[in-house]
């Protein structure tokens, strides 16, 4: 089976099989092995590359590519080399075994996002193997530590080496371009937005004493309330006019009324998690730490969580999570990123547009908004203007929205195929 692998499968394959979990706080692995893989795919096709390492290991792989017209301006061409952690016990599969089954490559990476560096690097070969280039001068790029926020990425060589990207005015990578069903119609989601980011800490304190007192100044008593007022709390629908052409357009399709975003986006099934969570505010605990003995009552407790704000309103939602917890809890913002959103409209868009007809004719493409982020927000810092365009055709059956940082990650073969074809037609044309 491995013989009949296409080019794109192959490459993802064996990016997958190159562990590259990153933890978060400076701890991760195996990233400059998997830019020294992609440095060589890069020299096999006669495309010469720098490595650069912000700390021992923390590896991103840059090269340009001339273009047929030295008059265009530049488009960056990204992807990153790093997972979320995988626990292999919850899996079905070894996440990090690259397995080939019902027809589909699974492992952590599969969807986020070694498969977009496989489409990125086997169109690339496509082009140049058939004595052709690019319409416009690329800077391909395979970042580490995009999955903690690129400290030591694309955040890094945008303070450090921006004259890396000069010429550059936009930008494509991971996170858009795929289809959804809407009433068995296919159509393509674009992603030209992104929420901003706020990675917020809660910090109760209370009087340190013994497990068997009658204690009313109990820091993870308070901590508790704090956490659930947070857990609880729904933010009210809020569109901007990514999310607002969205709405309408989904429900042109679905022949309803476009009054009750929150209704429109649910009638999608499993794409609804993306798209409910582009239409407000969201902040959700994911970490808990308090005490160091069962019979001591801390002193102190904390918890971890992951606010994400519509773009431009990130103060709003920081002031949102402060009325929820109280007074009597410190919030500290550990790290945050700024929000974007770009037209639906321009050459650019026109071009991707264009490549997924040309490969699906008369889907629809329609704009949204990412409830998440990538490595398009700190080449905003240089004025470069990111969308989200990983082309890939799926079956209605395949809860996608699941893949992102879940259990027994996995992409079809065949949409491998189709997103190399679609990202070859844009390069060749924009």
């Amino acid at each position: 089976m491995t013989d009949r692998l296409t080019r794109t499968a192959t490459i993802a394959r064996d990016l997958i099989r190159i562990d590259t979990q990153n933890w978060g706080g400076g701890r991760a692995t195996g990233e400059a092995l998997a830019a020294a893989y992609v440095r060589d795919v890069l020299a096999g096709m006669g495309v010469a590359s720098e490595t650069f390492e912000a700390a021992a290991g923390r590896a991103s792989v840059v090269a340009r590519i001339e273009g047929e017209d030295p008059t265009l301006p530049l488009l960056v061409v990204h992807g990153h080399l790093d997972v979320v952690p995988a626990d292999a016990s919850e899996w079905s599969v070894d996440p990090f075994a690259g397995e080939i089954r019902d027809g589909m490559l699974w492992g952590r990476g599969a969807v986020d996002m070694k498969q977009m560096d496989a489409m990125i690097l086997a169109s690339l070969e496509r082009i140049l193997a058939a004595g052709k280039r690019p319409r416009r001068g690329l800077v391909v790029a395979f970042f580490a530590d995009e999955e903690a926020g690129g400290v030591y990425g694309a955040q890094w060589l945008v303070r450090n080496h921006p004259e890396l990207f000069e010429g550059a005015t936009e930008a494509i990578s991971e996170v858009g371009g795929y289809s959804i069903d809407i009433a068995g119609q296919r159509a393509y989601l674009l992603q030209t937005a992104e929420k901003a980011l706020q990675w917020v800490l809660l910090r109760a304190r209370g009087t340190a004493a013994h497990g068997s007192q009658h204690m009313r100044d109990n820091a993870v008593t308070k901590l508790a309330r704090a956490v659930a007022a947070v857990g609880a709390h729904e933010f009210p629908v809020e569109l901007t006019p990514t999310t607002r052409e969205l709405i309408a357009r989904i429900a042109d399709l679905l022949g309803v009324d476009d009054d009750d975003p929150d209704a429109v986006a649910e009638r999608l099934g499993s794409v609804s998690r993306f798209l409910r969570s582009s239409l407000r505010h969201t902040a959700n605990p994911t970490m808990l730490e308090a005490g160091y003995k069962h019979n001591v009552i801390p002193s102190v407790a904390e918890a971890r969580i992951d606010v994400r704000p519509l773009p431009g309103r990130e103060q709003e939602a920081l002031d949102g999570i402060r009325a929820l917890v109280g007074d009597d809890i410190e919030v500290e913002l550990v790290h945050g990123d700024v929000g974007l959103e770009q037209p639906f409209s321009g050459a650019l868009v026109t071009a991707m547009t264009a490549a997924i007809e040309q490969h699906d004719p008369g889907a629809p493409v329609l704009p949204y908004m990412l409830s998440g982020g990538t490595d398009n927000k700190p080449l905003s810092e240089l004025g470069i203007a990111g969308y989200g365009f990983a082309p890939l055709r799926l079956t209605p059956d395949l809860d996608f929205a699941a893949m992102f940082h879940g259990v027994d990650e996995r992409v079809p073969l065949d949409a491998l195929e189709f997103g190399t074809d679609v990202l070859e037609a844009l390069l060749l044309t924009y």
